[in-house]
Parts: C-alpha cells; structure tokens; sequence
C-alpha cells in the first residue's frame, strides 16, 4: 500500500513538472515571437515614422503590440466560447489552449517590459511597466497554481479593444489628421470597443472578484485586488485621454450648449492670446487635464 502512494506522488509530481515545462515553453515561445517580430517592423517602417530614432522605436513597439492584440483578441474569445462552462467557474475549470494562452501573453509582456526598459526609459514607460508588471504577477500565479486561468482569458477580453486602440497610436505617431475617414472610423470603434471590451468586462471582473472572495486565498486574493484596480485606474485615465483628444470638438460644444427661451445661449466672448486660444473653453481642471494629454500626443508623434 505505502508502494502504490508513494508512486502515485512520484506520477503527480512528474506530471506537474511536464506541465511547469510546457508552461515555459509556451512563455518562451511568445516572447521569442514577439522579439522576432518587433525585429522584422524595421523592414516595414513608414517614412512618416522616421523622423527620429524614437518615432522609429514607437512605430515598431506599437505594430508589435497591435501583432499581439489581433491574435490573442480572436483568441480569447474564441476559447470562451468553446467551452461555456469556464464561465461558470473561473477558478478551477481551465482547457489547454486557455493555458496556453496565458502563458503566450506573459511571453509578450516579458518582451515589451524588456524593449521598453532597454530602449525607452520614458514617464509613459514606466506607466506601461506598472501595468505589465502586475499583469505578469497575476497571470504567473494563475499559470503555477492551475486556478483562475480562464479568470486570465476573460482579461485579455480587452484585446478586442486593444486592436483599435494601437491603430490609434500608429495614425498619431505617423501624424494622421484627424480629419480623415479612416481615422473617424477608428475613433469610433475605439470607444465603442472601449466601453464594451474594457469598461464592462473590468467592471464585472471586479464584481466576480468582490462576490467570491471567501473562496480565494487572502494572499491570492489581494494580489488581484491589487492589480485589477491599478489596472481600472490606468484604463479609466486612458479612456479620458482619448475623449479628450478624438473627441475634444464634440466636449467642448457640449460644455457651452444650452438654451435659453428656445434660443441658444452665446458662448462669451474672451479677448486671449492666440497660444491659450485652444484653452479657452471649459473649466480649469479640463483645460489643465487636457493639456496634459495634449502634450502626451505631441510626445507620440515627434519623440
């Protein structure tokens, strides 16, 4: 008897090292791809792109980022879909092509915290390196302990999203009027996209999150209080940049619209020097906001 568990542990831990090795080679395959990648953007760069060494750098980083959003984008959804009951239990139901997709993107986020410490040592980097940093945490936790994998595949939901949002980047580094039809269109499944991929699927995360706390370790637990809420903040901040940026004709007619007896309330007329003239409308935490975000643009497309 003492033989039989004793050989039945050596079994269990044989296979959990088979599935600790395959998990580290599902990392390393995503970061080895993603690297190869970012080394073939260089082949591809447009002219409008280079203008300097770090407008090149961001062309590629971002056409790396939106490879790794197309893919894990139908990815995600698509093994969801394939099995419902992942849903139902986001702890302990997992499949091998949802696993296999954690670990894909913990490869992809290892390579772009790399390339940004190595090549891009900037205030916006060290934002994504927070983001990619937490990411990386709760995703290694899910992968080694075999619990809330599918929790991780809902997460990278937001990918969908993501597809549009790094077209955004690409048309601003290379200084695409906002004019145009391609970048309306853009602009528009952008937020909605936003709204549908990130907003409600990281609201009802931390619904899911609050709800079942009494089955989640503590330390698990806090762990992914952690990192969900740095991770809403940060995509709450995001969706008011873009607001503010695509959007900024619409806000600030709508912030003196009114009407008065059926007539249309006048604007007032203030006499400004001709650089605040872009900060004349809406209050003072708007316009300081905005000029934040304004400078953040200007900083994709020349630096």
């Amino acid at each position: 008897m003492m033989d039989f568990f004793v050989f039945s542990e050596r079994r269990e831990l044989l296979r959990m090292g088979e599935e600790l090795a395959d998990s580290k080679a599902m990392v390393a395959v995503g970061l080895t791809l993603f690297s190869f990648i970012n080394y073939l953007t260089r082949f591809f760069v447009p002219k409008c792109a280079t203008k300097t060494q770090q407008q090149k750098w961001k062309w590629r980083n971002v056409a790396t980022s939106f490879v790794h959003s197309l893919i894990t984008g139908i990815w995600s959804p698509l093994v969801l879909y394939s099995n419902p009951d992942m849903c139902n239990d986001l702890i302990n139901v997992w499949t091998p092509a949802t696993h296999a997709l954690v670990c894909f993107s913990i490869g992809y986020f290892l390579y772009d915290a790399l390339d940004m410490m190595i090549y891009h040592r900037k205030r916006s980097s060290y934002e994504l390196l927070i983001h990619h940093t937490m990411v990386i945490v709760c995703y290694s936790i899910a992968v080694s302990t075999h619990k809330y994998i599918a929790y991780g595949a809902l997460s990278l939901m937001v990918e969908v999203n993501s597809v549009f949002l790094h077209s955004r980047q690409l048309f601003i580094i290379c200084g695409e009027s906002k004019a145009t039809t391609r970048y309306k269109t853009n602009a528009m499944f952008n937020i909605g996209t936003f709204l549908l991929f990130r907003i409600l699927t990281l609201g009802w995360m931390t619904r899911w999150l609050t709800v079942n706390r009494d089955l989640i370790p503590l330390a698990f637990f806090t762990t992914g209080s952690i990192g969900l809420a740095v991770i809403v903040v940060m995509n709450i901040i995001l969706f008011c940049r873009i607001m503010l940026v695509d959007f900024s004709d619409v806000i600030r007619t709508a912030s003196w619209s009114g009407k008065d007896n059926g007539k249309p309330i006048a604007s007032p007329q203030v006499s400004v020097a001709p650089s605040a003239l872009h900060h004349q409308n809406g209050d003072a935490v708007t316009n300081y906001v905005e000029s934040l975000f304004e400078e953040e643009t200007k900083y994709e497309k020349n630096d």
